[in-house]
C-alpha cells in the first residue's frame, strides 16, 4: 500500500501501533475503540477520551464516504505516543482532495446528496490540539491529529 504521508518514525516515540481495515462504515467503531485502548497509558480524562474518539470517528467516516466514495479500499490507522502527546493518523488511498482549504471550511461538503453536514474537519479541529491534512487528487488523503492528554504532570527521568 503506497501512502501519501506516514508517521515520522524519526520522532522518539514511546509506543506506536498500526492497523488496516476495510473501508466499511461498521469499522468506524473498531477504529474508535482501538485508539481509546492505545491511549490509556496517558491516563486521559473522560473528556479527552471522548474528544479523541469523536475526531477519529470523523476522520474514518471521511475516508470511507469521501475518500473511497463507499467503494472498496483500505483505511490505515496509525497512532504514536510521545510523552503526553497522542498522534493519530488516518490514511486512505481514495480520490483525494483537490482543495484542502475549501474542504476544511465549516459547512462545506462534497456530498450534499448524502445530507452530510460538512462539519467533519471542524469537529476534528475543535476536539484535537492540532490537525494536519495532506492530500493529492487520485492518490488519497492523510489526516494527522495531535492531542495532549492526561492529568499526571510530566516528570523527567531521574526526578
Amino acid at each position: 500500500m503506497q501512502q501519501i504521508m506516514t508517521m515520522d518514525r524519526s520522532l522518539c516515540l514511546d509506543n506506536s501501533m498500526r492497523m488496516e481495515f476495510d473501508a466499511r462504515s461498521e469499522n468506524e467503531g473498531l477504529a474508535r475503540m482501538a485508539v481509546a485502548a492505545f491511549m490509556t497509558p496517558l491516563d486521559p480524562t473522560v473528556g479527552e477520551l471522548s474528544d479523541v474518539k469523536t475526531a477519529v470517528s470523523e476522520a474514518v467516516t471521511n475516508a470511507i464516504l469521501h475518500g473511497y466514495e463507499n467503494c472498496e479500499g483500505l483505511v490505515v490507522l496509525q497512532c504514536g505516543l510521545h510523552g503526553d502527546v497522542l498522534c493519530v493518523e488516518i490514511i486512505d488511498e481514495g480520490v483525494g482532495i483537490a482543495d484542502i482549504e475549501q474542504a476544511m471550511q465549516p459547512m462545506f461538503t462534497s456530498k450534499p446528496e448524502l445530507n452530510r453536514s460538512g462539519m467533519g474537519f471542524s469537529f476534528m479541529e475543535a476536539f484535537m490540539d492540532d490537525v494536519e491534512v495532506y492530500s493529492q487528487p487520485g492518490l488519497g488523503t492523510t489526516v494527522r491529529m495531535f492531542k495532549k492528554c492526561g492529568t499526571t504532570p510530566w516528570v523527567e527521568a531521574g526526578e
